[in-house]
């Protein structure tokens, strides 16, 4: 559209300047409804004639199925839902389960080195004492005969004495052996550790549920800007081709008028009139070219391969009055936003950071305990039956004492971090309600935009019309004539822009409170 402007900067003195310049102005604003309605990815692709027509919640349903941001941003969901699920598995006992072979190339001895052992000398008193005698049959009668004998108390001294003990290899078990056990680890104390980092995992999971609410609804709000932008970009095309084909009737009647000799149509005046009439078919064939874009972006934004188009099924851009109150939004907003409450998830995260750190001062106390059984098929040295199987029972505990002052460190950066987004939750307060605010002034001044261009549209239809009629009778001047049409065409594109502006402030503002457009995205998205 820029090449047809050339011709409407010409200096000159030509009476049909104005109409020059409202050809200027409405490809001004033909070209400014035409930014808003393709993206600059959907403009690199080829134009296709693949093209399938869709409502808006059929392109919301479909937007939910294939653009690709969603699933991308549910995995990372996903990922912080499993390590919320770390977080709670140290409340659990941890049990390991241990087997092993080993194959030795001899098997294990202990070696008794070679010793001298000492005797000191020794006294031995021996007191008093009666003994039994039995004598055989034959010597004192023909049966045996049992005497007492006394025995006196005896003092024995022995002379100290060395012996030699000879090294000795001690086999402790076969080369082979198989051995299993059962690890018991439960922490029974950690001074808030587990539950700072549950908190931390549990905010995560939050906080990535909004990122995900977020993507949904960015979707469906670029989803619905390319959508009446696609419809905004027909209406402009359609407007074009109908102000086209009346200014070239005019052209035809112009040229009868001119070569008949009738009325105050000269050569000049056919001449100027057939110059705006060819300006605005190259101008209606870049508002094709926008339309398709338009539609290819659409696709583009739902996720759809560069070969597709979608052509919206509405013909008109809906327009309803917003007269919601500022306080209201701006409270729902703090109840909905995804951005604030993805923050608030930030505030819990921090304090559980902080529970972590702290820990850190205190003892911590586990119980333990092993059940372990090996297989060796010798009996003797470590081998036992004894040792083959039994189990352990036990309790650690440590204390910290003095780490360098390092967990005092870490406390001090976990509470700069927390004061941090606290600080940043009041600018985040003030942003969210700016940004409603403007949204919401935003949609004011269309709304008052909107009546206006609607009254001004009304009344350059009728004046189109009055100066067609005059013109047949010779009574108006050419220069009027198309005037009148091009104002009657800026004016409709204008509204129709007014239009758009609304519904695209309208999607905004869902957006910034996020609620609306959530709802209707999760009716787009449920299986029927």
């Amino acid at each position: 559209m820029k090449s047809a402007l050339v011709y409407f900067k010409l200096p000159h003195r030509h009476r049909f300047s104005g109409v020059l310049a409202l050809v200027a102005a409405l490809s001004m604003v033909a070209s400014a409804a035409a930014d808003t309605t393709v993206s600059p990815a959907a403009a690199t692709g080829l134009v296709s004639a693949n093209s399938r027509e869709m409502s808006l919640d059929e392109c919301f349903a479909l937007a939910s199925q294939q653009n690709h941001r969603r699933p991308a941003s549910r995995f990372a969901l996903a990922a912080a839902e499993a390590q919320h699920r770390q977080a709670l598995s140290g409340y659990w006992p941890q049990v390991t389960l241990k087997a092993g072979y080993e194959l030795l190339d001899e098997y294990r001895d202990f070696l008794f080195p070679q010793s001298v052992m000492g005797i000191p000398p020794l006294t031995i008193t021996t007191p008093p004492s009666t003994a039994f005698v039995t004598v055989p049959p034959g010597v004192l009668g023909p049966a045996a005969v049992q005497l007492p004998v006394g025995v006196p108390s005896q003092t024995i001294t022995t002379s100290p004495q060395f012996f030699n003990v000879p090294a000795q290899d001690v086999k402790l078990g076969d080369r082979e052996t198989v051995a299993g056990a059962v690890d018991l680890t439960w922490l029974i104390f950690d001074g808030g550790m587990r539950a700072g980092l549950k908190a931390q995992a549990q905010a995560g999971v939050d906080a990535y549920k909004q990122d995900v609410r977020r993507t949904d609804l960015e979707i469906a709000e670029t989803v619905t800007r390319m959508y009446y932008g696609a419809v905004l970009a027909r209406q402009l095309r359609q407007l074009g081709a109908d102000t086209l084909e009346r200014m070239d009737s005019t052209l035809h009647l112009t040229e009868t008028m001119y070569r008949e000799g009738g009325g105050k149509v000269n050569k000049s005046d056919y001449l100027a009139n057939k110059v705006m009439v060819e300006s605005l078919r190259a101008m209606v064939a870049y508002l094709e070219q926008n339309e398709t874009m338009a539609q290819a972006a659409l696709a583009n934004c739902m996720g759809l391969p560069w070969q597709q188009s979608i052509s919206p099924r509405d013909t008109d851009i809906p327009f309803d009055i917003f007269a919601g109150d500022l306080e209201t939004i701006v409270g729902q907003a703090y109840e909905f936003s995804p951005d604030w409450l993805q923050l608030e998830a930030g505030l819990r995260a921090g304090a559980g950071a902080v529970e972590n750190a702290r820990s850190g001062f205190a003892p911590k106390l586990a119980l333990t305990g092993t059940l372990h059984k090996i297989w060796n098929d010798y009996d003797a040295g470590y081998a036992t039956a004894r040792n083959k199987q039994g189990w352990t029972v036990g309790l650690g505990l440590s204390l910290p004492l003095f780490d360098g002052h390092l967990t005092s460190a870490r406390v001090a950066a976990a509470r700069a971090r927390l004061n941090q987004l606290k600080e940043q939750r009041f600018m985040l307060q003030e942003g969210i309600g700016l940004q409603i605010k403007q949204t919401i002034v935003g949609l004011d001044t269309v709304q008052k935009a909107h009546a206006a261009t609607l009254a001004a549209r009304t009344a350059a239809e009728e004046d189109r019309d009055l100066n067609t009629r005059a013109y047949l009778d010779s009574l108006v001047e050419t220069e009027k004539v198309i005037r009148s049409q091009l104002f009657e065409a800026l004016m409709t594109a204008q509204h129709l822009k007014t239009r758009y502006e609304h519904a695209a402030l309208r999607a905004r503002l869902n957006l910034l409170v996020g609620s609306e457009i959530a709802r209707r995205l999760q009716a787009a998205s449920d299986p029927k």
